[in-house]
């Protein structure tokens, strides 16, 4: 224990693994090609800040509640956070924010103190906070939605879409739709960008695919940020905890999140990055995640399906950032996020 505290103030991690560390692997004895890894010491990546090495180090002390937890506590805990990480995000980036209701879906509206650029004319981004489909809805969407609308000097509408327990899918999917279908009414579809992390990520691939099968045009770009149009597996899936500092667990997949409770996955509206057809048809895709985040094997996953049938798509791994890193705007490494997700709007949305 006193290794492991030491390692702990360099932000190091000390990766315990199960079974005998001493023992060679024994591939005769693991026809699944599974390994048991001997515990080690992992430093922070050669390629963090130091401002990130520090939060790291600050992260694998914060006690997350079980998700079994009451859905009051769980949204009490991440709303102290994300109120905590709105406010700095409003201390570093100047926005106007009012709240709004379109097609009967509660938004708020973020819009840069400066004006849009020119070149934003009629341009709009939807975002679909993250929080597992239980939680985000306020401060989370604000901590998305600002920093984007800043630095890219745009409006930003966010969304407080219908989560578990209360509802199930398809209702986010369902509102993020209704949105979109109004704003064509104002804006040009290939004028349109849909964002989201985390669940949000996931929102955003369900919600394009929606609007592909209803055969509305589709938006002219998307980012699927943390959370794709694929299930979360792989490699990062398992080594996650881990690697951030906590005890492994059992892999998170989406299917195991109550707002899918029933749902089978395997369907080109849950998961439309598994339909090739489908996949197709998607827009200018952005994947962004860290390489310790537990999404990023599906985003390469996503990436791969996505070239295999020559749709668009960009992949940036930012390595050692564990998930959903840049809800934290004091990270250099965020800050990057935020220009390289303006970027790539800037270049695929009709001007």
């Amino acid at each position: 224990m006193r290794r492991y505290w030491k390692q702990l103030a360099k932000a190091a991690v000390l990766v315990t693994a199960f079974g005998d560390a001493g023992l060679a692997v024994d591939q005769k004895e693991t026809p699944d090609a599974a390994v048991s890894v001997p515990a080690f010491s992992m430093p922070p990546s050669g390629y963090l800040s130091d401002a990130a090495k520090k939060r790291q180090a600050e992260n694998m002390l914060v006690q997350h509640p079980s998700r079994a937890e009451d859905i009051t506590v769980l949204r009490a805990f991440y709303d102290e956070q994300n109120s905590a990480r709105a406010e700095l995000m409003r201390q570093k980036y100047a926005v106007d924010v009012h709240a709004d209701t379109i097609a009967g879906v509660p938004v708020q509206i973020v819009e840069p103190k400066a004006g849009a650029r020119p070149e934003q004319a009629g341009r709009v981004l939807i975002n679909l906070h993250g929080g597992a489909f239980m939680w985000g809805a306020g401060s989370g969407e604000l901590v998305e939605a600002i920093p984007i609308a800043a630095i890219g000097r745009m409006k930003v509408i966010t969304l407080d879409y219908r989560m578990a327990p209360e509802h199930r899918f398809p209702a986010g999917s369902e509102d993020a739709f209704a949105v979109y279908k109004t704003l064509l009414e104002s804006h040009a579809a290939t004028a349109i960008g849909i964002y989201g992390c985390s669940a949000g990520g996931v929102l955003t691939a369900q919600t394009t695919a929606l609007i592909l099968e209803k055969g509305l045009p589709a938006p002219g770009a998307i980012g699927t940020f943390c959370g794709t149009g694929i299930d979360y597996g792989g490699d990062s899936a398992v080594l996650d905890a881990a690697l951030n500092g906590h005890v492994p667990f059992e892999p998170l997949t989406v299917g195991r999140l109550p707002y899918f409770s029933g749902v089978t996955m395997h369907d080109r509206l849950v998961t439309p990055g598994a339909f090739p057809d489908m996949l197709s048809r998607f827009p200018p895709t952005l994947l962004v995640a860290g390489s310790r985040d537990f999404a990023a094997s599906a985003l390469g996953k996503m990436h791969r399906n996505m070239k295999a049938v020559s749709a668009v798509s960009d992949l940036v791994l930012f390595d050692g950032l564990w998930h959903a890193f840049f809800m934290d705007a004091d990270l250099p490494e965020s800050e990057e996020a935020y220009r390289i997700i303006v970027s790539f709007f800037d270049q695929h949305l009709s001007r």
